[in-house]
């Protein structure tokens, strides 16, 4: 029946997890929700499932002795691993692509060749098994490129090249194993210009339901310089987009799901688009298969809708028949990092201050890089800790709250950028 009690098992441990479960416990259909491996804030909430996230058959046979009745994939490692296909085999409900699905993260060369089939506009690229040629063909371009490893990397395997000689730095550092095997086959596109935005949407296989858009900031520093990062903050919706531009991107992802599916290949679960809004319309920078990590910390605050549901009716192929709406809210997140992230940084700083940033009207602090110490305290434990995350009805007053609610949560090292959303204020034109 509709409104069984639901038993869920969660796998990831970062603030797109936390989110994921704050939302699912919403649900009048929430029962016990268990995690793998979890985090800090997640325990006050669920409890820890005793299972490698990443072994498709310790995840398949806890849930099945456990009576689990969804399993929600939230990483991209388990994807690609094949644990949704474990999962499903057991007769389990499982929100995430199977493995042959996830390939569109897993693999950016398959992922261009199903844009190639679906007519999807992305930037042209050749691929590269060897340095040697991929440097002749950078010195051919002979200016700005995208240097890409082509497995998967934490969101660290992009390389954008200004230049020649950044472009050649990045493929030594592809090719010289700074990605692992990631790297072993690697992507040079074409640099594409114009903002970026974000468009996560669920999908059975065949209907796809958009969510709302949102804008990351990957670069660690304000200004959008330093080093790419995993995200160092994000809003939604994106009031820069111009007419046609949403319609056009949930085309663009409907042809991709409808693609794989003449391909014999059922995509259920989230797409994630990034694309960037060129002046010869929205074009494709890269897929991924699950939901953004930090898209997913402003947007599920907004939705309005039964996530167990949508969930399972993903699964099951019933997905046109779930009601999601959007209210008119806005929502900004503010991601607080460790002091040398994205390099290396010290762990274990006691975190103070997150209850008087939630006692904030409209703030919610989702936990990403945390860990519970021995006293009940909450530690550092990753490079992006906490996304501190402000709805308000004005995109203005979304920011300030934000950065208020930051400004009262304190530990050793604490470093995050101050300019989280300006773009939206500024304009198309200013960017």
């Amino acid at each position: 029946m509709a409104n069984d009690k639901v038993d869920i098992l969660l796998l990831g441990a970062g603030g797109r997890e936390h989110a994921l479960l704050m939302k699912l416990a919403e649900s009048p259909r929430a029962g016990k929700l268990y995690v793998a491996p979890g985090n800090g804030g997640m325990m006050q909430l669920a409890e820890l499932a005793p299972v490698n996230q990443d072994d498709p058959d310790s995840v398949a046979s806890w849930a099945e002795s456990n009576g689990i009745g969804l399993v929600v994939i939230g990483p991209e490692a388990p994807l690609v691993a094949g644990v949704a296909d474990a999962v499903r085999a057991k007769g389990i409900p499982c929100f995430g692509p199977n493995a042959d699905a996830a390939q569109m993260e897993g693999s950016k060369k398959f992922a261009k060749e199903v844009m190639a089939r679906a007519g999807a506009p992305t930037a042209s690229y050749r691929s590269f098994t060897d340095e040697e040629s991929a440097v002749a063909y950078v010195r051919e371009l002979a200016g700005p490129c995208v240097v890409k490893a082509d497995g998967l990397a934490a969101g660290k395997g992009v390389i954008v090249a200004s230049n020649t000689d950044e472009a050649i730095a990045g493929l030594h550092e592809c090719f010289g194993g700074a990605f692992g095997a990631a790297g072993n086959l690697v992507v040079v596109e074409e640099m594409l210009e114009g903002p970026e935005c974000s468009l996560l949407a669920l999908t059975d296989g065949t209907t796809l339901v958009p969510l709302a858009t949102s804008q990351d900031h990957k670069r660690a520093l304000d200004g959008d310089l330093g080093p790419n990062t995993g995200g160092m903050g994000v809003y939604s919706p994106v009031p820069i987009l111009l007419d046609g531009e949403l319609d056009a991107m949930v085309r663009i992802m409907q042809s991709v799901v409808d693609q794989l599916r003449a391909d014999g290949i059922t995509y259920s679960g989230c797409l994630y688009g990034g694309f960037m809004l060129t002046k010869d319309g929205p074009k494709v920078l890269e897929f991924n298969a699950r939901f953004g990590d930090p898209e997913t910390q402003v947007v599920l605050p907004r939705m309005q809708a039964d996530l167990i549901d949508a969930f399972i009716a993903c699964d099951n192929g019933t997905l046109a028949d779930v009601p999601i709406s959007w209210g008119d809210d806005w929502a900004v997140s503010v991601v607080l990092t460790s002091a040398g992230y994205p390099g290396s940084y010290e762990k274990g700083k006691v975190i103070t201050g997150i209850d008087a940033a939630e006692a904030m009207e409209g703030v919610t602090v989702y936990h990403a890089g945390t860990a519970l110490g021995a006293d009940g305290s909450i530690l550092t434990a990753g490079g992006r800790v906490l996304d501190v995350t402000a709805v308000a009805e004005t995109f203005e007053l979304a920011r300030e709250r934000a950065y208020a609610a930051c400004d009262l949560i304190s530990f050793e090292g604490k470093t995050y950028r101050t300019d989280i959303g300006l773009k939206a204020i500024l304009g198309r034109e200013n960017l």
